[in-house]
């Protein structure tokens, strides 16, 4: 099968032509849509009814091994059923809209910050699916970042001041800024990870910031300058040109490279309209797609 890309932005994301993921797994197919990733970084797919089988099945036929260490486990059963599904929503085990002192809605509205999934675990998290599964009749847009882009607009004696830099990742962190609280149980079970600053997909050959507000410190650096660095290149890399803001539609698949690209939650009227998603995280492992 051929498979089309329309750029979205002049410099990543693409909305890939007519497909049915739920019907793809010949390796043509699945390896061109890596390559869109490696190319583009955020992939849109239009009209997937996936069902929650339909949607772990895919991604681990697609990438590998899926990430289930979230946080939103250590906070609350998944009414899924299933770690590897994470609950984008706004409603609880009962289907209810979350109260606005809702411990669960608490910790989800730190979405809002940009972050990468799982860059507090090691191994990190390499792709996620998004599926849109109820959609609210206002915008509830998420927004992405090209931190490719963002690296090669650096001039190069910044590039050399980020060699061999290491960030310590971690979640109780950024929940912290914003005031949410873990106990000392929860936090035993997420203790964060250290990934270096530069990354550069082997695919490619291309470099990438990585961080994002899960970014708590740069291990080489004294804290207050490190995290002053790391402010500076988060608003180096959030500027219009190196981003791309994501309307939602019923059945919605968007899928993501956590490890070249950061993303955000807008915020919209959550107390009072429902919104569903269900996302899959794979892990940064080798993988290779069968024949």
């Amino acid at each position: 099968m051929s498979v089309t890309f329309t750029p979205l932005t002049p410099v990543f994301g693409a909305v890939v032509s007519p497909i049915d993921l739920r019907q793809v797994r010949d390796r043509d197919t699945l390896m061109q849509l890596r390559e869109g990733m490696d190319k583009y970084a955020v992939l849109v797919f239009r009209n997937q009814p996936f069902t929650n089988e339909e949607q772990l099945d895919f991604a681990q036929r697609f990438d590998g091994q899926l990430h289930a260490k979230t946080s939103v486990a250590v906070l609350a059963k998944n009414r899924f059923g299933n770690e590897a599904l994470t609950d984008i929503s706004n409603v609880n085990a009962q289907g209810d809209i979350m109260a606005a002192n809702d411990r669960l809605r608490a910790s989800t509205v730190s979405n809002r910050l940009w972050h990468t999934d799982a860059s507090f675990e090691n191994p990190a998290g390499r792709y996620s699916m998004l599926s849109a599964r109820v959609v609210p009749p206002v915008r509830a847009d998420t927004e992405f970042a090209d931190m490719r882009a963002a690296y090669d607009a650096l001039d190069e004696a910044t590039r050399q001041t980020l060699e061999g830099l290491h960030v310590f990742h971690s979640i109780v962190y950024s929940r912290h800024v914003l005031g949410f609280e873990f106990s000392e149980e929860e936090r035993a079970r997420l203790k964060g990870a250290v990934h270096p600053l530069v990354r550069e997909l082997t695919s490619t050959g291309r470099r990438s910031l990585y961080l994002a507000s899960h970014a708590q410190h740069i291990e080489e650096m004294p804290i207050p300058e490190g995290r002053l660095l790391l402010r500076d290149l988060m608003e180096h890399a959030t500027q219009p040109q190196f981003t791309y803001r994501h309307e939602w539609l019923p059945q919605d698949l968007v899928i993501w490279d956590n490890r070249t690209t950061m993303h955000r939650a807008r915020p919209f009227e959550d107390k009072k309209h429902r919104r569903e998603l269900c996302r899959t995280t794979t892990l940064d492992l080798p993988f290779e797609i069968a024949a």
